[in-house]
């Protein structure tokens, strides 16, 4: 358990240099075009990456040490952050203010494949759970891991909105190659000792697709709880290719990252409480549960154009969410064979976030040009603007509330179905 918790730790850094460059990227890609398109844009592009990329980071994990592959994606992280920075510095500010020119998408590439080159850490750690606590305590740990992400989360919210509107992108890339640094330095220094690595001799060389995808359909009601996460991540995309959008037409972004990094211990105390007492003796059922309440707040939260409203319909996401990972993780480090986990946490991830770009890539475009106009100039505004509000942001608003419906229409359909009562049976045998 003490290596356990030093991997946290090493998480930890590294999840918050992933957080700190993603948050200041968004931010500074909106506020440089004044585009909700652009925004889209980029949740959609970096999606459909990590998307691609979850598989066979999957089987990086599964076929050499843990450790190894790690610091490999922390050398990649640095290279490209590297990149990036130098091509910030040596371009005038001006070319980044369209969405038509090249060397912003060029910068936002290079951004993005560092934060992605970190992702592999999403999939080597739960394996790592399966490695260094036992089966009882996994949820435990699972919950702590939780926790760990909520703090680096709270950190580079407030973090990445302040250092971005006071010292703009070449102090936060400054910082994030630091803290690359600090992380690979890190990593060394942890006495992990994985004895042997359990390679499967008919598995191919390759990315094993087929392979992992028949382990998924082997256990009953384990590819239901991956559709059900993908159809999340579907609605979920709404909130990503739109949310920064929203809150930064009600308030600045110095106060928005600060916001979220207030909000962001929500997701500290969720992972706390799954520490403390786990997720039950049907995790599944927690799940839906969850969902349930998730939903009802998108319904209600943009009712009104108020930063309350909003910030207290982030606190019970932010509360909620690490219960949706932890279920997941713990399921499949109990029914999923330890050799196939990292393909198999590998696939869950590379279909579960294949959803969202479709949804990112939609959702900009219909907001821009359907629902904003709707309640901006549109029969919107003489049919609910008198209570409901107007402008840009009631546009997005009813977005969100569309998306909340949607969602609890399928929990409450999943949570009846025979594949995840057997999903629940196969988990408590």
């Amino acid at each position: 358990m003490s290596i356990f918790h030093q991997l946290l730790a090493n998480t930890f850094l590294v999840s918050m240099k992933n957080n700190f460059v993603w948050f200041a990227l968004t931010y500074w890609v909106y506020l440089s075009t004044k585009s909700v398109i652009s925004t889209s844009l980029v949740g959609g592009t970096f999606l459909v990456a990590a998307a691609v990329s979850s598989v066979w980071l999957g089987s990086l994990v599964d076929k050499h040490r843990k450790k190894q592959v790690m610091l490999w994606s922390n050398i990649v992280t640095l290279i490209f952050f590297v990149l990036g920075f130098l091509l910030y510095i040596l371009q005038p500010q001006e070319v980044f203010a369209s969405v038509l020119n090249p060397q912003l998408w060029l910068m936002i590439v290079l951004l993005m494949a560092g934060v992605i080159a970190g992702a592999i850490y999403g999939i080597a750690v739960p394996t790592m759970v399966t490695l260094l606590v036992p089966k009882e305590g996994r949820d435990k740990a699972n919950g702590l891991l939780g926790t760990v992400m909520g703090l680096s989360f709270a950190a580079t919210s407030v973090g990445s909105g302040l250092i971005l509107g006071y010292g703009g992108m070449t102090w936060v890339l400054g910082i994030a190659i630091a803290l690359t640094l600090v992380g690979m330095l890190h990593l060394l220094l942890i006495p992990i000792e994985e004895k042997k690595i359990i390679h499967l001799e008919e598995a191919p060389k390759g990315i094993d697709f087929k392979g992992t995808f028949k382990v998924v359909r082997s256990i009953p009601g384990l590819f239901a709880l991956i559709l059900f996460t993908t159809f999340n991540n579907f609605i979920g995309g709404v909130f990503m290719a739109l949310m920064d959008a929203y809150g930064l037409s009600l308030v600045t972004v110095q106060i928005w990252g600060l916001l979220w990094g207030v909000l962001s211990f929500g997701f500290i105390f969720g992972g706390l409480f799954i520490a403390k007492f786990g997720l039950g003796k049907n995790p599944l059922r927690t799940l839906f549960m969850v969902n349930s309440v998730i939903w009802v707040t998108c319904i209600f939260f943009p009712i009104q154009p108020s930063i309350v409203l909003l910030s207290l319909g982030g606190l019970v996401w932010m509360s909620l969410v690490p219960f949706i990972e932890a279920t997941e993780q713990t399921i499949i480090q109990a029914v999923v064979p330890p050799q196939r986990q990292g393909r198999v946490f590998g696939f869950a991830q590379s279909v579960e976030q294949a959803a969202s770009p479709l949804t990112a890539f939609l959702i900009g475009p219909i907001a821009q040009f359907l629902f904003i106009p709707f309640m901006t100039t549109g029969r919107g505004v003489e049919l609910i603007g008198s209570w409901f509000g107007t402008g840009t942001g009631r546009g997005i608003a009813l977005v969100f509330m569309m998306a909340g419906v949607l969602g609890l229409i399928v929990t409450m359909i999943s949570m009846r179905s025979n594949a995840y009562r057997l999903l629940a049976d196969r988990y408590s045998s």
